[in-house]
C-alpha cells in the first residue's frame, strides 16, 4: 500500500480535505502544513487567529468557539476545525516530520516549492536502496468547495497511483499527465527525490 502525505499551508483545509477523503478510501495517509504558524481567519482579515504547529484542534475549536461562534459557524471555520479533531490531534508542520512516504501531494505551489526544498536539504544521494518519493502539487484555491474538489479529484490521481503498481515509479510521468487531461482547471507539478 502506498504511504501518502497532504500538504497545505496550515493542516486545516486543503490538506485536511484531502487527508479525509484518502483515509475513508482506505489509504494510509498523514497530513502536514509549511507554514511558520497556523493561521486562520480571524474577526476581521487583518486580525487572523494564528496557533503554533502542535496546538491540539480541539483547543483550536474551543477558542474560536469562545471567540465568536456565530461568526465561525457562519464562515464554516468550525466544521472544517471539527472535522480535522476527528482527523487528527493536531496540525504537523511538514518541516518537523521524519516518516517516509511514496508520494507527497502538496496544494498550493509555494508549499511543493517549500517540500521540494526540505527534501533537498536532507542532501540523500540516490543509491540501490534508496527510497523514491514523488511530490506532486495539484493546485486547490483554499476554501472549503474547492478543497472539497480537490480532495475528490486527488483520491481519483492516488488510484491511478494504485493501480500502476510496481510500474508507478516508470510511469508517474504519464499517469499525472493522462490525470491533467481529466482535470484542466487543477493545474499539477511532479518532481521526484530519494529518501
Amino acid at each position: 500500500m502506498l504511504e501518502i502525505a497532504t500538504v497545505c499551508a496550515s493542516n486545516n483545509n486543503r490538506s485536511m480535505s484531502a487527508h479525509k477523503a484518502l483515509r475513508d478510501a482506505g489509504y494510509s495517509v498523514n497530513s502536514y502544513g509549511t507554514g511558520s504558524a497556523v493561521r486562520l481567519p480571524g474577526p476581521r482579515i487583518d486580525k487572523p487567529n494564528n496557533y503554533s504547529f502542535g496546538t491540539p484542534y480541539e483547543q483550536i475549536y474551543n477558542e474560536l468557539k469562545a471567540q465568536d461562534e456565530r461568526l465561525y459557524r457562519a464562515n464554516g471555520l468550525l466544521t472544517m476545525i471539527d472535522r480535522n479533531r476527528q482527523l487528527k490531534t493536531a496540525p504537523e508542520r511538514w518541516h518537523d516530520g521524519k516518516l517516509k512516504f511514496d508520494i507527497v501531494i502538496t496544494c498550493e505551489e509555494r508549499c511543493f516549492d517549500s517540500v521540494c526544498e526540505d527534501m533537498l536539504n536532507r542532501a540523500i544521494q540516490p543509491t540501490a536502496v534508496s527510497k523514491p518519493v514523488h511530490i506532486i502539487n495539484v493546485e486547490i484555491k483554499d476554501n472549503a468547495e474547492e478543497a472539497a474538489k480537490g480532495a475528490a479529484a486527488i483520491l481519483d490521481l492516488v488510484k491511478t497511483f494504485e493501480a500502476a503498481g510496481d510500474d508507478l515509479d516508470d510511469r508517474i510521468a504519464d499517469l499525472v499527465a493522462e490525470w491533467q487531461e481529466k482535470y484542466p482547471k487543477l493545474p499539477i507539478l511532479l518532481s521526484s527525490h530519494y529518501y
